[in-house]
This record gives structure tokens, C-alpha cells and sequence, in this order.
């Protein structure tokens, strides 16, 4: 009997749709088909609604070729507000559904419903969202990922700027999470991170005449600044699973210069020690050589005094004692890097290899020949892992060395160009040819001296 009453009050409210949207009524339209759901939500009749959701959507779908083109226009309008209406109505029913089943249902079909629709874009990214999160809830992370793929938020002129930016880091830790490191980069671009730079105060202006209007973004969504540390931890996920140090130096970088790390010890110092760590394991190059003398100038590094000396030591041409080093930072390093899961296994092997390679470029600095049997002593290494070593440096271009392996005598020597070595041998003929003008003059000049001594 109660179907028999909620089916006959939808009946009547339709017709009062009807009537209203005939007479041009858009605020009657809209408050009538809000009405129907909420009259089906109190009921609890969650398949109804769903059906009269999908009822109403397309309830103007076809008008006749005998209204005019101000009329249709009129009408599509009025049919615009209606269904944007219903859908944001709709949505409030969602969290108050009684199980998950009818709250996939009913978000299902609101998605279906707004499919197409670009005045309710908006609200479908936001429906996609909420469905994504139930099925990573329920483990389907894959599915998940599938289904935010779908929306490009990137293209909706009306969405907050903070919520896009929110709604595309939510694709890329998705994407993330299924490891699909491709699609991760490729969404990755579509931030550029200088937007977080903008001052949002400054930004804010009077919108003109004929401009869209952006809605604002809702109270969930995170502000700039908490974007900007989002992204870049994101980051650090994507760069870290090749060990790319330099990279994801520049990402704790980026984290470290937002105010409200900066200024607070309890959070720059973590990530201070982090950005030592990865300015230690990142190969030798101008750009690391530049973030280690940056962040050596740093004062607050002088909160972590055994961090600024390792740093210290990098710089300082002289050779690093392994030994000495992994005592000392053993469990410091275990405990930042190792058992907080920052990096790969590999990276234990990867900070020895680069205080070898400090060694053998400070080694090159001082000796232009040395033998093998010093050279691994001065490494701490057997002949074969010094002479392994020391190859793959001048593979990689790192330095200029030959091994005489008869002699076991290492030469490093830059090498020349023919025009290098000639430029060098007229520079020293003409050096020689001063040297003889200067001293036939001198020559000259005491030959002189001496005459006029004779004639006195």
C-alpha cells in the first residue's frame, strides 16, 4: 500500500514538473524533480529513485522541430538547471545510504546520468572520485585507477584550481600504487610545479563580464602549499623506484622550502637528513656539486652537526675512510634509509660505490702516477675491485686515467687535441725567445758597462 501512495505522489509531482516546465517555470521544474528524490530518499525506495533519477534526466531529452530556436533555447536552459539540480541533490543522498551495495548503485547511476553533460562535468569527476575510493576500500586498486583515468579534469574551465590539482595527484598515486610507473610519469606533467609558487592572494581577481564563473573548491580539498608537499612526496615515490638520488634530492628540496617546514625544526630536520643522503649517494656532476655547496650554506643545517660534517667531507679533498664512515653512520643510515623503506636494498652498495668514487677522483687530484698496489690501499679495496672501479669511473667519463698493466702503474692524464699540444709548444718557443732577448740585452748592457769603466 505504501508503493501504491509513493507511486501515485510521483505521478502527481510529474505532472507538476510537466505543467511547470510548459509554462517556463525553471525554479518549479527544478524544485519539482528535487521533490521526486526527495520524497523516494525518505521513503528509503532506492531503486525508485534511482529509476526516477534516470526518468527525469531524460524527460527532456527530444524536443519537437516546431519550437523555435529562442524556445529551445529557453528550454535546454531550464533542462540544464533541472538535471544539475537533481544530480547535486542526489549526491547528498549518497553517504546516507544503508549499505555499500545501494550506494554503488546509486553513484553508478548518477555517473550514467551525467555522462556527456558538460554543465554537470563537474559533479561526475567528484561521483568517479567517491566511486574510485570504494573500490580501493574493497582492494581493487586496479579498477580503481581505471576509473579516474577516465575523467581529464585538466580541461574543466569551472573547477577550482586546488581541486584539479588534488583530483590529478589522486590519479597519479593510484597509478602509483599499481606500480604503472609510465602512466604515473605521463599524468605526472599535467601539474607544472610552478603553480605552486603563485600567490593565491594576488591571484584572486574580479571576474568580468562574459567569464566563467570557477566554483569554489569544497572544504576536503587541501591547500596549495599541502598540495605542493603532496606532489612532491609523490614524486619521491615515482623516482625511487629506479634510485634516481639527484631527483628525488630535488623533490626534498622543494618540501624542505615551504614555510611552514622551514621555520619548524621537528620537520626540516628529517628531511634535511634526507636531502644529505641522497646529496651523498647521487653520482658526481655539476648539479649535485651545486645542491651540496647550497645546502652546506644552509644554517639550519648546524641542527644536525654529524650531517654537515659528512657533507664537509665530500668536499674537502681528501680520501674518505670507508670503514670509519659505515661506523660511524651505520645506524643512522639503516634507520633513515634502510628499515623506513626510503630506497631499494641496492642503496647500501650504491653509498660505497660513491665514496669510492670520491676517493679515486681525490687520488687523480694528487698523483699523476701511481701504482695499482697504492692505489687499493689507499681504496681499501683488492687490485681487481680498485682496477674495476677505477675502469668503469673512465667509462663513464669521470676522469681521464690509463692502466699500464705489465708496470701496474696508473697514469692520469688529461688528454690533448693536436691543436692543444701545438698551441702549448709556440706558447713555450715564445716564452724561450723572451728569455734569450732578455738576457742578450743583459749581456749587452754589461758589455757596455764595462767598456766605459775601461775608458776612465
Amino acid at each position: 500500500m505504501a508503493s501504491e501512495n509513493l507511486d501515485a505522489k510521483i505521478e502527481q509531482l510529474l505532472n507538476v514538473e510537466k505543467q511547470m516546465w510548459l509554462a517556463g517555470e525553471i525554479a518549479g521544474t527544478r524544485k519539482a524533480a528535487i521533490d521526486i528524490l526527495q520524497l523516494c530518499f525518505e521513503a528509503e525506495a532506492w531503486k525508485t529513485l534511482n529509476d526516477q533519477i534516470v526518468v527525469l534526466s531524460k524527460r527532456r531529452g527530444q524536443l519537437k522541430q516546431a519550437v523555435t530556436a529562442m524556445v529551445q533555447q529557453a528550454v535546454t536552459a531550464m533542462v540544464q538547471q533541472a538535471v544539475t539540480a537533481m544530480v547535486q541533490q542526489a549526491m547528498e543522498y549518497i553517504d546516507k545510504t544503508p549499505d555499500i551495495e545501494t550506494r554503488i548503485e546509486l553513484i553508478k547511476t548518477l555517473i550514467s546520468v551525467s555522462a556527456g553533460k558538460i554543465y554537470v562535468e563537474i559533479e561526475r569527476a567528484r561521483l568517479v572520485k567517491k566511486l574510485a575510493k570504494i573500490k580501493e576500500e574493497q582492494g581493487l586498486i586496479a579498477e580503481a585507477a581505471d576509473l579516474m583515468q577516465e575523467i581529464a579534469v585538466e580541461t574543466f574551465g569551472a573547477m577550482a584550481k586546488t581541486e584539479k590539482i588534488a583530483f590529478i595527484l589522486e590519479q597519479v598515486r593510484l597509478c602509483l600504487d599499481r606500480q604503472d610507473y609510465v602512466r604515473a610519469q605521463i599524468l605526472s606533467r599535467k601539474i607544472s610545479p610552478r603553480v605552486f609558487d603563485i600567490d593565491a592572494s594576488k591571484e584572486k581577481k574580479k571576474p568580468k563580464e562574459g567569464d566563467n564563473m570557477v566554483e569554489e573548491a569544497p572544504a576536503d580539498i587541501p591547500s596549495l602549499l599541502e598540495l605542493k608537499r603532496i606532489y612532491y612526496e609523490l614524486m619521491i615515490r615515482y623516482y625511487s623506484h629506479n634510485n634516481d638520488y639527484l631527483e628525488i634530492c630535488r623533490c626534498y628540496k622543494a618540501i624542505y622550502e615551504i614555510p611552514y617546514v622551514k621555520e619548524n625544526p621537528a620537520e626540516f630536520i628529517p628531511i634535511l637528513k634526507k636531502i644529505s643522503w641522497c646529496l651523498v649517494l647521487a653520482p658526481h656532476d655539476p648539479l649535485q656539486s651545486s645542491l651540496l655547496n647550497s645546502t652546506l650554506e644552509d644554517k639550519n643545517l648546524f641542527e644536525i652537526p654529524n650531517f654537515k660534517l659528512l657533507l664537509k667531507q665530500l668536499v674537502t679533498m681528501e680520501v674518505i675512510q670507508w670503514t670509519a664512515l659505515w661506523e660511524t653512520y651505520k645506524t643512522e643510515f639503516e634507520n633513515e634509509i634502510v628499515s623506513g623503506k626510503f630506497l631499494s636494498e641496492k642503496v647500501a652498495e650504491d653509498l660505497k660505490q660513491r665514496i669510492i668514487e670520491h676517493n679515486i677522483l681525490v687520488v687523480s687530484k694528487y698523483y699523476a702516477r701511481i701504482t695499482l698496489t697504492r692505489l687499493s690501499q689507499l681504496l681499501c679495496l683488492s687490485l681487481e675491485e680498485a682496477e674495476k672501479h677505477l675502469s668503469d669511473m673512465v667509462v663513464i667519463k669521470a676522469l681521464v686515467a690509463m692502466i699500464d698493466r705489465p708496470m701496474g702503474i696508473v697514469c692520469f692524464q688529461t688528454s690533448k687535441y693536436s691543436n692543444d699540444i701545438l698551441n702549448s709548444w709556440a706558447a713555450n718557443l715564445e716564452k724561450l725567445l723572451d728569455l734569450v732577448e732578455k738576457s742578450c740585452h743583459q749581456i749587452h748592457k754589461g758589455t757596455m758597462v764595462h767598456k766605459a769603466a775601461l775608458k776612465v
